[in-house]
């Protein structure tokens, strides 16, 4: 799985597959027709109505390789205070948040040599006593 690069639709697949959802159920659910089922599954991203729909049908939360996405990838967290903002207003996203597809993401790239345990923490910020307890697990 990249993270990176998100393509829901091949995943929506591959979770319907595996429940064996009948695609009638489904087009009943999304109040769709088989056509626009397709064209979902072959799709890059989804609407967020629609995406929630898929996650209560297959009781699974695809809204977290995006989460994902964002603890891997967003940039670091610039203050505006002195720009005129409020606190309140400013979104901050948590960076010490570490699902199992991330730590799993890096673990592997750690594993196959793409990279080293340093560079993880360099390019994902991730605390090195974190990220060591992660590999003893292995």
């Amino acid at each position: 799985m990249n993270i990176k690069n998100i393509h829901i639709g091949p995943m929506i697949r591959s979770k319907v597959e595996e429940y064996g959802l009948p695609i009638e159920r489904i087009c009943r659910f999304l109040d769709k027709t088989e056509d626009d089922i397709e064209k979902m599954y072959n799709a890059k991203s989804i609407d967020t109505d629609v995406l929630l729909k898929w996650c209560k049908l297959l009781k699974f939360d695809f809204f977290r390789f995006y989460t994902g996405h964002l603890i891997l990838y967003a940039p670091p967290l610039v203050r505006i205070d002195k720009a005129g903002k409020d606190k309140e207003n400013t979104i901050i996203f948590r960076k010490n948040i570490y699902t199992k597809e991330i730590k799993d993401f890096i673990l592997e790239k750690i594993e196959t040599g793409t990279m080293t345990a340093g560079e993880a923490v360099e390019r994902y910020k991730i605390p090195k006593t974190t990220l060591y307890k992660w590999m003893k697990k292995i």
